[in-house]
C-alpha cells in the first residue's frame, strides 16, 4: 500500500559531534514536524558541550555535489541555512540556490559563537550579506549577528526596533531578529517584520527568560520555520510556531554531557505529542 510523502526539506549546515546542534538538530527538528530531512554538510565539527575543538571544511566541489544530489531526486520545500564557514562555501551555495531556485530559504546566519568571538571573516560577512540575504524568505540573525550585518550596536528595545527594520531594507523577504542577547527583564522578546505588511514593526513574541544557557537554540528555530513553511505556513505563522516549539523544547531540554548547556527535546515538544 502507498502511502503519501511527507514534505521535504534541506539542511546546509554544519555538523556538530556532540549532537546538540547543527545538522543533527535540524534533522531531528524536521522529524518532530513530520517533514523528511535532507542534509549537505558544510562543515565537521569535533564538538561537545564544552565547546568547539576542531573544524573542517569539506572541499566545496563536495558540498555542491551533496546539494545538487538532493536537489535531483527530492521534491523540496525550503531550503535552512546554518554555519557556512567561508567566502568560498558562501559562493558555492550561493551560486547552487540560485541554480536550483528553492521556493523558500530559511537564512540563520551564523557568525558569532557563544563566547563573542566573531566567526567569519569580513569577505565572508559581505558574501553573506550581498549573496544570501537577498534570497532568503526569512532570515532569523541574533542580536550579535545582526549588529554585525548593520555595523553598529544594539543596545536596547528602541534600537532592536529600528534594527529589524533596517535588516529587512538589506532584501529578505521578512526577518526574525532573536531577542536572547538583549537585556528585557525577565521576558525575552523577539521582533518579526515582513515586506507584505505596512506596520512599522509587524508582530513581538514573548516568552519567558529561563534561568538557564540552551544549546543549539537558534538551529532549531530556523529548521522548525523551514519545515512550517514545508507545511504551507506563512513566514510569520511558521515563525510563531517555530518559536512557541524551541521555548517548549527548551522548557524540557536535559545535560547528557559534562557541560553547563542544555539540549533541546525535540520530540518531547513536537506537535505530534502535544496533540
Amino acid at each position: 500500500m502507498s502511502k503519501t510523502p511527507p514534505p521535504c526539506a534541506l539542511t546546509i549546515a554544519g555538523s556538530d559531534s556532540g549532537g546538540g546542534a547543527g545538522i543533527q538538530a535540524d534533522l531531528r527538528t524536521f522529524a518532530a514536524f513530520g517533514v523528511h530531512g535532507l542534509s549537505a554538510i558544510a562543515a565537521l565539527t569535533a564538538q561537545h558541550t564544552r565547546g568547539v575543538t576542531a573544524v573542517h571544511v569539506p572541499p566545496v566541489a563536495f558540498l555542491r555535489a551533496q546539494i545538487d544530489t538532493c536537489f535531483d531526486d527530492f521534491n523540496i520545500g525550503a531550503v535552512k541555512l546554518g554555519m557556512l564557514a567561508n567566502a568560498e562555501v558562501i559562493h558555492a551555495v550561493a551560486d547552487a540556490l540560485e541554480f536550483h531556485a528553492p521556493a523558500c530559504i530559511v537564512l540563520d546566519p551564523v557568525m558569532v559563537a557563544t563566547s563573542g568571538a566573531k566567526l567569519l571573516e569580513d569577505d565572508a560577512l559581505h558574501a553573506l550579506r550581498t549573496r544570501l540575504l537577498p534570497m532568503a524568505t526569512v532570515l532569523t540573525p541574533n542580536i550579535p549577528e545582526a549588529e554585525l550585518l548593520l555595523g553598529h550596536r544594539i543596545e536596547n528595545a528602541d534600537a532592536a526596533d529600528d534594527a529589524a527594520r533596517a535588516l529587512l531594507e538589506l532584501g529578505a523577504r521578512a526577518v526574525l531578529l532573536k531577542g536572547a542577547h538583549l537585556d528585557e527583564g525577565d521576558i525575552v522578546v523577539d521582533r518579526y517584520v515582513d515586506a507584505n505588511m505596512d506596520a512599522p514593526l509587524n508582530r513581538q513574541y514573548q516568552h519567558d527568560r529561563l534561568p538557564l544557557e540552551g544549546h543549539g537554540t537558534g538551529c532549531t528555530l530556523a529548521s522548525a520555520i523551514a519545515a512550517n513553511l514545508c507545511l504551507g505556513l506563512s513566514p510569520a505563522a511558521a515563525c510563531e510556531a517555530a518559536i512557541d516549539y524551541v521555548a517548549d523544547a527548551l522548557r524540557r531540554g536535559y545535560r547528557p554531557g559534562k557541560g553547563d548547556v542544555v539540549v533541546l527535546d525535540h520530540f518531547g515538544a513536537s506537535p505530534w505529542n502535544r496533540g
